[in-house]
Parts: structure tokens; sequence; C-alpha cells
């Protein structure tokens, strides 16, 4: 029970539905939290409830941190803790949320420096793509999804800016993009592990196959608004441009 008498309670045998193992889950169950007025959640129109809780954070730099729970059972897990890990704690606190997972997009510093000081206050499971050096509980690949109570998010394996690199698809909804595709740019990919031909395939032959109605949710606060559209930024968005795969490699060579 928590301090103010709500419950949150249950079972489950696994979190992880892996494309080999098809592993099934269980529910877990618990109460509702209600949401604040300035926090962004989804409607589930099968049940008339809001069960998704969804906060993009920005504490300190330019690092977008998430926070992604299922309000019916009061699992929470973190995407690229950064250097928001105060701000998140102090939020999992404020909804009565328990972090179950920790998710990297890539294993760059400035996306993992927070998993440290988040695994030592709530025990969670840091999530990692399987090639990611980062020392991880849980590897993921390409097609694995992520169950938080009734949130699943759907791993794909985006590499080009490292070779580790995935985008994170929240109940279908929301990318979480790290840093292969932000507002109006993508990521770079003239650093160690990164790839103009592996960007390409990434952004052309996977991201921008979803809907045009998917969030684009990036990893760093680079473009006019902190968050947008696929439909958006294939229109608007001048790395999206239609070009080859050598023209693309190309035009990342350009400053």
């Amino acid at each position: 029970m928590t301090s103010d008498g709500n419950f949150c309670f249950g079972f489950f045998s696994f979190d992880i539905i892996n494309n080999q193992t098809n592993v099934l889950y269980s529910t877990i169950l618990g109460s509702m939290v209600l949401l604040d007025k300035f926090l962004s959640a989804e409607f589930d129109h099968q049940d008339g409830c809001n069960v998704m809780f969804f906060r993009q954070i920005q504490q300190h730099g330019d690092n977008f941190s998430y926070i992604v729970a299922d309000e019916i059972n009061c699992e929470a897990g973190v995407v690229d803790p950064s250097f928001n890990a105060g701000e998140i704690m102090r939020i999992l606190k404020d909804q009565k949320l328990m972090l179950k997972y920790i998710m990297n997009t890539h294993g760059h510093s400035d996306h993992t420096s927070g998993n440290h000081e988040l695994r030592l206050v709530n025990e969670a499971k840091i999530v990692v793509h399987a090639l990611s050096k980062t020392s991880a509980e849980v590897k993921v690949d390409d097609g694995d999804v992520i169950i938080i109570g009734n949130v699943s998010i759907n791993v794909i394996y985006t590499p080009g800016h490292t070779s580790d690199s995935m985008c994170l698809l929240v109940n279908g909804k929301k990318l979480l993009t790290g840093d292969t595709l932000f507002v109006g740019e993508c990521g770079r990919t003239d650093l160690p592990g990164g790839n103009s031909r592996d960007m390409y395939n990434s952004l052309f032959n996977k991201l921008l196959k979803l809907d045009d109605g998917v969030e684009v949710f990036p990893g760093h606060d680079y473009g006019s608004k902190p968050f947008s559209t696929i439909g958006e930024e294939r229109r608007t968005n001048y790395t999206l441009q239609h070009r080859s795969i050598d023209e693309f490699v190309g035009f990342m060579r350009q400053p």
C-alpha cells in the first residue's frame, strides 16, 4: 500500500517478449493513480480509463529523458536518464511509481549517466541493445517487446549514430528516437561506431515505414520544438529528402 492508500500489487513471469522465445507474460494488477493536470496521458478506448503516464524531461542541458508508466499497476520505465536523474526520481516519488526498467537508446555517456543513480535507489533493471557495451541486466534486439504492465514498447534496431542504437515505439504511437532522428535533423555518423549506410537504412527503411501519425520524441532538444511526428519529419526534415544511399553517404560527409 502506498502512503495515500493506493495499492500497487500483482504478479508476473516474464517482461520481455523475445522474437526467439516468444515468452508469454502475466498482467500485473494494481489500482489507479490519478494524473495531475500537468501530465500527458493516453486514453484507453477499450475500457475508458487513462492507463499510460508519459513525461518528457529536460532538467539539465539539451538531453531529453522520458518516463513511461502504466498507471493501473504503478510500474514505470525510464528512457535515457542522462543528467536528469534527480528530476526523474522526484516525479516517480510524486506519482508513486515503481521503476522497473532503465532503457538506453544507445551507449553514449550523455544518455547513460543517470543509470547508476536511478538503479541504486530503485533496483531497476537496465535494458540495452545486444551490441551495447553498457553494463546491463537485459539485452534486447530488433523486434523484441518490453512490457511495463499494459504498456508495450517495441524495439527497433536503428544503427547509424552508433552500432548499438535503437528506437523504442511505445504502444505503437510514441517513438523515442534517441540520437537517430531529431526534430528537423538526424544523428551524426562521424563518431566511433557511426555508419552513414546504416543510418540511411534505419531512417528510410525502418522509421519512415511507420505511420505519419506516430509521434517523434528525440534524445536532444535540437529542433524548433520538443517533439514532432513521422509525417511532419517526412515533409520538412531536410535530412530525409529523397536520396539514393550513395547520395546520402555523400550528404552526411558534408560539414
